[in-house]
């Protein structure tokens, strides 16, 4: 799976990056998400948190997009 973020306008989707190896005609499945934002208060965690937690992760980056990872992307336990 490769997931790509985009915008919806006019009944079609804009994509704000194009997707690389994927053949034209590629079947989709679009998500509607009502927001940019994800409520981390509402799961117990505070701004500062967010912060450390954001600092923490940022070290990960660099792993998480390596072409290695995508291995996982069809992961099944």
């Amino acid at each position: 799976m490769t997931s790509v973020e985009g915008t919806y306008r006019n009944a079609r989707v804009e994509l704000t990056e194009q997707p690389i190896d994927i053949d034209e005609g590629t079947r989709v499945i679009v998500i509607f998400m009502r927001s940019n934002e994800i409520d981390l208060a509402s799961q117990g965690v505070n701004k500062a948190q967010a912060e450390i937690l954001r600092s923490h992760l940022a070290t990960f980056v660099d792993d998480w997009e390596s072409q290695e990872m995508s291995i996982y992307d069809n992961y099944v336990p």
